[in-house]
């Protein structure tokens, strides 16, 4: 299916100049761009490689609104995240629904229009999936589950019973949702451990987005908790009874321990542990490899927090520079 660039424009809200008949079909870079692809450039020094490009048409910044172009500018105020948008109409338009596979076993559970189920996927009793929603090859999906409208759930993703996904969730393959957490309970005499009570639920809210083999536990008496808009990178383990704030990002190979407090904007770097009753407040920025201690609380809007035990980066960085200075004194 093709989208035209009136079309286009106008869910972008992009000011549109030149021929708004043009049909587009797809977004590509500039290196691998066709007659039917839709470039962007946030950057004027490369608008003329643009222009000269094969795309069809191309996204810029205000600085093009007054370009001798050659082909059709969607103007916006921020080129990268229109292009994002136009990205997700496009793949909107081109996508077939294909039902319920033959080999995919469906319990008896609500499922709502142009929902595709993929092969070899089992959804257990009592599931509820929301209009639009596709679930892919080998899922599993567990009795109770809630998924709601325009989810993406990708192949070989297990879902746990009592877990609720509210409208637009993407999970990519892999995943593993609502498993039981990791608490125990030490028998003093024998030593031995048994496991705490792990009966809560996960709970998932809209816009969010959880990378390939990524886990999240379900709580442990209550509930663990992703709020709207927060995107988890691949390879990151969320441990049960944790609440995550709104439009958190947290890159890949971190671990987030029991009971941590994510609140909202935060941004978490690439192997950062986390350890349990942890709060991280809104806004701080933690840096890779960075750890945080039992019961720290992080604090600073706007700040970058760097190393085990995590500060803010200019102490850490002082602190370097004086192990050096100290290093070639004795030296």
């Amino acid at each position: 299916m093709k989208t035209t660039l009136r079309d286009l424009a106008e869910k972008l809200n992009c000011r549109l100049l030149g021929d708004g008949n043009i049909a587009v079909t797809t977004v590509s870079s500039l290196q691998s761009t066709g007659a039917e692809c839709l470039v962007f450039v946030d950057d004027p020094k490369h608008l003329d490689a643009a222009l000269a490009s094969s795309a069809a048409a191309v996204i810029a910044g205000e600085f093009a609104a007054k370009a001798s172009a050659s082909k059709p500018l969607l103007i916006a105020a921020q080129p990268r995240l229109s292009f994002a948008r136009a990205a997700k109409l496009l793949g909107a338009a081109t996508a077939q629904g294909r039902g319920i596979h033959p080999s995919a076993i469906v319990a008896a559970s609500t499922i709502g229009g142009n929902v595709d189920i993929a092969a070899g996927a089992i959804v257990s009793k009592q599931v509820t999936i929301g209009e639009g929603t596709t679930i892919g090859a080998a899922c599993v999906i567990g009795d109770g589950v809630e998924i709601g409208a325009q989810c993406r759930i990708d192949a070989n993703v297990t879902i746990y019973s009592g877990t609720v996904l509210g409208n637009r969730v993407v999970v990519q393959a892999g995943a593993v949702l609502g498993s039981e957490g990791f608490g125990y309970v030490r028998d003093e005499q024998s030593g031995h451990y048994e496991q705490f009570p792990q009966v809560g639920r996960l709970v998932i809210e809209d816009d969010v987005e959880i990378g390939a083999n990524s886990t999240v536990d379900r709580g442990a008496l209550d509930e663990t908790r992703i709020r709207r808009g927060t995107k988890i990178d691949n390879l990151v383990h969320v441990g049960h009874n944790v609440q995550i704030g709104e439009d958190v990002v947290i890159a890949a190979q971190t671990g987030l321990s029991g009971s941590a407090v994510v609140e909202d904007n935060v941004i978490i770097g690439g192997q950062v542990g986390i350890a349990d009753h942890v709060r991280i407040e809104e806004g701080a920025i933690l840096g890779a490899q960075s750890g945080i201690p039992t019961k720290k609380v992080i604090r600073g809007k706007g700040v970058v927090f760097w190393g085990t035990p995590a500060r803010p980066i200019r102490e850490y960085l002082k602190e370097l520079a004086f192990l050096a200075r100290s290093a070639k004194e004795k030296g």
